[in-house]
């Protein structure tokens, strides 16, 4: 199930920067000097805590992750290959 969408305003300041309102900083846990990813789509910005980004990057390369080593195994396994190891 996915949380309800919010639709809120902010000013742009002079040097280009915006406030999180603090009701939503507080509810996001969003606290003084953390980091955030700004992703734009199209004329769309995404604004995402920087280790949630990680953690999801992590989760869905993860399959990658191990299919490589995997691969890896198989191939430094490989007895047709161990003439290399003999020169």
């Amino acid at each position: 199930m996915t949380a309800a969408s919010e639709l809120r305003t902010v000013t742009v300041s002079e040097k280009g920067q915006v406030s999180i309102p603090v009701d939503i900083r507080r509810r996001l846990n969003i606290r003084k000097g953390q980091t955030l990813v700004l992703q734009v789509s199209d004329d769309k910005l995404l604004i995402a805590k920087s280790e949630e980004v990680s953690k999801k990057m992590k989760d869905e390369f993860e399959h990658l992750l191990r299919l490589s080593e995997r691969s890896a195994k198989e191939l430094w396994e490989n007895e047709k290959d161990a003439i290399w190891d003999s020169a």
